[in-house]
């Protein structure tokens, strides 16, 4: 995905922006991330709130195996649901979410 679609796709947010992250790209809005696009996958913000919902939408929360230590890492992303991902209001819904997510993040 290009940073004009990622925006697009995020447009019932509001105005985003897109930056350079782990790799990929994080997309913010008001400063604070909402999702990150990394190996081909959109991820959402998430947390312990809003975690249940993203799970029963199909959402999966993103893991890697921590390199030196050999220990499974969770991070606080879940795959967007695919039906969001072709479907600008219920996006944008989830986007609402996760920027509330973030929020409550406090990062």
């Amino acid at each position: 995905m290009t940073e004009d679609d990622l925006r697009d796709l995020f447009s019932g947010l509001g105005e985003v922006s897109v930056r350079r992250l782990f790799g990929g790209k994080g997309i913010y809005h008001n400063g604070v991330i909402v999702a990150v696009f990394l190996h081909d996958e959109l991820r959402l913000k998430g947390d312990d709130q809003l975690a249940p919902e993203l799970e029963a939408a199909g959402g999966r929360r993103w893991t890697y195996t921590h390199a030196r230590h050999g220990k499974q890492v969770a991070m606080p992303y879940w795959s967007a649901p695919e039906s969001a991902l072709d479907d600008p209001d219920e996006m944008a819904a989830w986007a609402r979410k996760a920027y509330e997510a973030g929020l409550r993040s406090g990062k």
